[in-house]
């Protein structure tokens, strides 16, 4: 956020202070010593001196634009939980609140109140614009830029727009297919550009992790996939669907002309003013080929472990294990469990300019500077296999493999750890102890497996309860005494517990962002000559319990007893 001040570089005395910073100064938020040092810096670096002071950390940047809005003689206003009066939004449309980065809040008498940032409640011009729209007399309001547009994007949703959109589309195509002989026009065609836009931007701006087109038999189905439950978003006519097809496979550099086998790309958009990149896969169906896009956000490949939400136990045998040298560590679960998140805040530990790191990955979904990544290619030759036997003539010190699918990628894999590197990888199992029995049945010999193997650490992702308006409720003995492994005993004090509610920060669903539930087994002598004796997984689990051992289940009972989500969640996302 660019922070406006009325500070200026004047030689030798160093940077004006500006009257924000006079007023942090008189309310004691800032001493003399902070502006003297932050003056110093602010000279060097010739930038303005409240930019330099939130910077440094000597305020918050709500602090700075509270500031500002003092001086201005404004009110300031936190739009998190601002409810905003429907009449008055209504005067501005969606699309000048995100251009000028405004929203309407409320009526004082005549005028319309608008939070907008300190800079803009500078322009007189803006202010003449927005009058003429509301036709009304504005009065503004400070907020933090980035809190405007996310209430924006909560406020005013594309929905009527992409109706509109859909409608014009379908006026100008009534056939079911629009074929192939006219996509010179679909890709110049304003209205499709904006439907896929609106349809992208907004599934960012939700949060999603994953925006799917289904084509159906009579529509087209959009749905996005929100904190990892899929939501219908919208539905547009059959007669659009092969324009807006078309237009996202040419964004994403997909072959248009072939629609009869799966094929993959990838796109790019700016969000927000934030670079973010999208994976494309197109699917072939009965009634036309379904897109899947996975949203990339690189912030995500720079999660540090303490953001994932492990446990101090957990994450004890965790950090024991990655800390080593050398050795196998292992995550595993399903698709869409955070096995990727994981390793990467993993790699973001171990990585320093000392070690040489290496990742082979299909495809390579975060690029991370100061990293060599490889991506696989089948159809050239560069497998799994084939990329890691060349990787491991690079003088690796980390080996990260994206995934582990088949025996030679798996017996490289082994022989890697055996012979010096830490290998980090994932595989698709139920919990920790079935990824021993799941190397073994891919051909790797036990007593190998036992050696090379030294952590599985086994996960999935549950919903957080929103922390603005879930609710405490005390459950009944029977309650509780009826759910599989739930740590009470009859006659014990009853917990307090917290559920779901719904409210306009979580768009009425209760739960707002995710966390990871884990399992980490360590793999002790014992558990080595178990491996060694080829037992069955149940056997591996029960030893691994009695040497501390958490399950899943016992990690989701442990954060719903800390109030991050509920027991309905922990049920749906692990098996009992």
């Amino acid at each position: 956020m660019t922070l406006t001040t009325m500070s200026t570089a004047s030689g030798a005395s160093g940077p004006d202070r500006s009257a924000s910073v006079l007023n942090l100064l008189g309310h004691g938020k800032l001493t003399e010593e902070q502006v003297a040092a932050a003056e110093l810096v602010a000279l060097e670096k010739q930038q303005p001196l409240l930019n330099v002071l939130v910077a440094s950390g000597a305020i918050t940047k709500v602090d700075a634009v509270r500031a500002n809005s003092e001086v201005l003689g404004m009110e300031f206003v936190e739009l998190i939980d601002y409810a905003i009066d429907a009449g008055a939004q209504t005067r501005l449309t969606g699309d000048i609140c995100r251009r000028r980065n405004v929203i309407p809040l409320c009526w004082d008498g005549p005028r319309l109140v608008v939070a907008a940032s300190a800079s803009a409640a500078r322009d007189l011009n803006l202010k003449d614009d927005l009058k003429r729209m509301a036709r009304a007399d504005i009065k503004f309001a400070i907020a933090m830029k980035e809190d405007i547009a996310a209430k924006v994007n909560r406020c005013y949703r594309p929905d009527g727009e992409l109706d509109q959109l859909a409608s014009d589309l379908s006026d100008d195509d009534d056939t079911d297919d629009g074929g192939l002989a006219a996509l010179g026009d679909i890709t110049a065609e304003a209205p499709v550009v904006r439907f896929v836009n609106l349809l992208v931007n907004q599934g960012i701006a939700d949060g999603a992790s994953d925006i799917h087109l289904d084509p159906g038999e009579h529509s087209l189905r959009v749905r996005y996939r929100i904190d990892g439950v899929l939501k219908d978003a919208h539905t547009a006519p059959k007669s659009i669907q092969a324009a807006v097809i078309s237009r996202l496979k040419i964004t994403a550099g997909i072959d248009i002309a072939e629609t009869r086998k799966p094929q993959d790309g990838r796109l790019s958009v700016v969000h927000e003013g934030k670079k973010i990149d999208l994976r494309v896969a197109c699917l072939p169906t009965v009634f036309g080929e379904k897109v899947v896009m996975r949203i990339l956000d690189n912030s995500t490949a720079q999660m540090s472990l303490d953001d994932l939400g492990f446990s101090p136990a957990n994450f004890q045998r965790y950090r024991e294990s990655y800390e080593k040298p050398y050795g196998m560590i292992l995550v595993t679960g399903p698709t869409g469990s955070g096995k990727s998140t994981t390793l990467y805040a993993t790699v973001n530990i171990v990585s320093d300019p000392q070690v040489n790191v290496i990742t082979v990955e299909n495809p390579v979904e975060y690029r991370i500077p100061g990293i060599n990544q490889v991506q696989t290619n089948d159809k050239a030759g560069m497998t799994f296999a084939a990329a890691l036997k060349s990787i491991l003539r690079s003088d690796p010190d980390v080996v990260l493999i994206g995934e582990i699918r088949d025996h030679e990628t798996a017996q490289i894999a082994v022989e890697a750890a055996l012979t010096g590197h830490l290998v980090l990888s994932t595989l698709h199992t139920n919990d920790a102890p079935s990824a021993i029995t799941r190397l073994v049945e891919m051909g790797i010999e036990p007593f190998l497996v036992g050696s090379a193997l030294d952590c599985v650490l086994a996960q999935r992702l549950c919903r957080k309860l929103c922390s603005k308006c879930r609710e405490e409720y005390v459950p009944t003995a029977e309650e509780l005494l009826a759910i599989p492994d739930f740590p009470y005993n009859e006659g014990d004090p009853l917990p307090m517990l917290y559920r779901p509610v719904g409210c306009n920060f979580c768009s009425t669903t209760g739960y707002k962002g995710r966390m990871a539930l884990h399992e980490v087994m360590t793999v002790s002598e014992s558990v080595e000559r178990l491996a060694v004796q080829r037992v069955a997984s149940d056997d591996v689990m029960r030893l691994a319990r009695s040497e501390g051992m958490k399950t899943l289940l016992e990690d989701g009972w442990l954060k719903v007893g800390q109030g991050l989500t509920s027991i309905q969640e922990i049920l749906r996302v692990v098996a009992t």
